[in-house]
């Protein structure tokens, strides 16, 4: 029998279920350790997977990007069938049926979503890390397509959902003097010159030559020899694990020994040093502008960000290294990133909105015996069911879906839930100030 999620699926009307994809980098949650990856990958898979337990379940990919498509499932094709089997990528389906889309959405990003939406369960540090703009994108695809998989940028936002910690952008130059004077093994591999240029930066100096001084400072550090870093981080292990005998270690050398011990003589690890220590509670985001320095730490977070793989890294990482692009291509702000907490759109809908077209996000609590509303916008949508089960209504077409169902809504489709337990709901769709900006 066709439930309401498989009907008018001709011509792209009604809420679409979709099969998704997982990537085990090294990095994950295993199995084992309650990796919500995991969890919802095979609740989404269907009953039939059985999932290696010992193996990384890193991120749970929404959407269309080739490296982790999604799939369509359509009438017949049962829930325990593979990933792909009797089905159409999510990006085909688009092509076929573009209205889906909205004319906005088609005229500005062509037929595509220009997002993509993920969970993440990091249960080691990710890679010291910047994400091109547009611009150097496309330089490096072309350049280099096998490292660099497209031209797109990549500004994201992690939502957390679990207490989330992270490294992101630089510490102020006050700061930074303070680390100087209290990190020796900094000077020894910045060299004193470049230690001093920075002690000697006063406030009154102008902003190109504070960024200028930074630029030259984390230069030098990260270009350091593998050799010299090995025994520079030895010295401040030694030296930690001895003042730790005589005073509280700060958080941020508390953070600096357990990267080593995940990553031995990374440059990664002393780098972290220039770095804002971020600590997310649950319903807290942050979000990332293109070349911007990060690192995700520890904890699990709803992700979105334009629909790209581009990343250029250069610590805490075993893969491919890139830090001559990395160091030239970073903004060099200073200050503690912004930290979202969401605007409340309906009692039971909490939005948050970064500054970037390409994406917002929703997360819905719904109590028991609860219904609210997400408005009919001018863009596709993509839900994730989190936690609980319920009923979404879309025009005539209504189906109960529950944790690990995935669903693609077409534009200007008004989504009614209701639940009788109790529902976690999350939504990524593109920013409503494009529609606001863009008059017809």
């Amino acid at each position: 029998m066709e439930t309401g999620l498989e009907k008018n699926h001709q011509g792209g009307g009604g809420l679409k279920r979709l099969r998704c994809s997982v990537q085990n980098y090294d990095w994950g949650k295993k199995g084992t350790e309650g990796s919500e990856v995991a969890r919802l990958y095979e609740l989404n898979s269907g009953s039939d997977l059985e999932l290696e337990e010992k193996k990384p379940f890193a991120e749970f990919w929404m959407g269309t990007h080739g490296s982790g498509p999604s799939f369509v499932v359509e009438s017949g094709v049962e829930n325990g069938d593979s990933i792909g089997s009797g089905s159409m990528s999510l990006k085909e389906w688009i092509l076929k049926n573009p209205n889906v889309l909205g004319d906005r959405v088609l005229d500005k990003w062509g037929c595509d979503l220009p997002f993509l939406f993920k969970v993440l369960s990091v249960a080691k540090a990710l890679s010291i890390q910047a994400h091109p703009d547009k611009e150097l994108a496309k330089v490096l695809h072309k350049l280099q397509p096998n490292r660099y998989k497209d031209d797109n940028h990549k500004p994201e936002m992690a939502l957390a959902i679990t207490e989330f910690e992270a490294l992101c952008g630089f510490i102020s130059i006050e700061e930074l003097k303070g680390v100087l004077r209290d990190v020796p093994e900094i000077v020894e591999l910045v060299g004193s010159a470049e230690a001093n240029q920075v002690l000697q930066i006063h406030e009154q100096d102008h902003e190109e030559k504070v960024k200028s001084v930074l630029r030259s400072a984390f230069t030098q550090l990260m270009s350091a020899s593998q050799e010299i870093t090995a025994e520079a981080i030895s010295k401040l292990k030694t030296r930690l694990y001895m003042e730790s005998k005589i005073r509280q270690l700060t958080g941020k050398e508390q953070l600096v020994l357990q990267l080593e011990k995940q990553y031995p003589g990374d440059i990664g690890v002393i780098s972290a040093f220039f770095l804002n220590y971020v600590k997310l509670n649950s319903g807290e985001a942050l979000y990332l502008g293109a070349n911007e320095p990060h690192a995700y730490l520890y904890g699990e977070c709803i992700e979105c960000m334009a629909t790209s793989d581009n990343v250029v890294r250069a610590g805490l990482t075993p893969k491919l290294r890139d830090t001559q692009t990395l160091c030239s291509m970073l903004t060099y702000k200073q200050g503690f990133p912004e930290i979202l907490k969401g605007f409340p759109l309906s009692p039971y809908i909490t939005r948050y909105l970064p500054p970037f077209d390409e994406f917002e996000v929703d997360r819905c609590i719904l109590p028991r015996g609860a219904s609210t509303v997400f408005p009919a916008i001018p863009g596709p949508s993509i839900f994730l069911v989190m936690v609980g089960d319920g009923a979404m209504c879309a025009g005539s077409s209504k189906d109960v879906v529950m944790e690990g169902d995935v669903l693609f809504a077409p534009a200007n489709s008004e989504i009614s839930v209701s639940t009788a337990s109790e529902l976690h709901l999350y939504r990524a769709g593109v920013n409503s100030r494009f529609f606001q900006t863009l008059r017809w």
